[in-house]
């Protein structure tokens, strides 16, 4: 099952043409992952760094811009796992709006350790890793 993540496309994301700025693009993702987080997985970024000490940067960022986003368009960002391993997690993330593909996102997160600043296994957090077996699942 597919995490679906709204945006308006506001003043702040476009560029002079009215359309989103593409680097714009990334913080939305970035945004659809830390919400998806929270309320698929149950564990808050605030909550991994504050009390875990645990962090899921990106790794590898794929992008595809297919059509422009213009101010106030509504988009849909619809986030699907597609990759789970031990050391690392894969998702893709499409943009549309109004059914249509504006973008896409291949996104490979890890899970480090903040203290040692090394990559550790997912299986670490028993909690997250079984949530994130099951978004793979769905």
């Amino acid at each position: 099952m597919a995490y679906d993540y709204p945006v308006t496309v506001r003043f702040q994301h476009c560029d002079p043409a009215r359309i989103v700025f593409y680097p714009r693009y990334f913080e939305m993702v970035n945004a659809c992952v830390e919400a998806w987080f929270e309320d698929e997985i149950g564990v808050s970024f605030g909550c991994m760094h504050t009390e875990r000490e645990i962090g899921v940067p990106t790794v590898q960022l794929d992008s595809r811009f297919v059509r422009p986003s213009r101010l106030e368009d509504r988009l849909i960002l619809r986030l699907q796992v597609t990759q789970l391993t031990s050391k690392s997690l894969t998702v893709l993330i499409k943009v549309l709006g109004e059914e249509e593909l504006r973008a896409e996102f291949t996104v490979t997160l890890v899970l480090v350790d903040l203290k040692a600043m090394s990559s550790i296994t997912w299986q670490q957090q028993p909690d997250i890793y079984a949530a994130l077996q099951q978004q793979q699942q769905k």
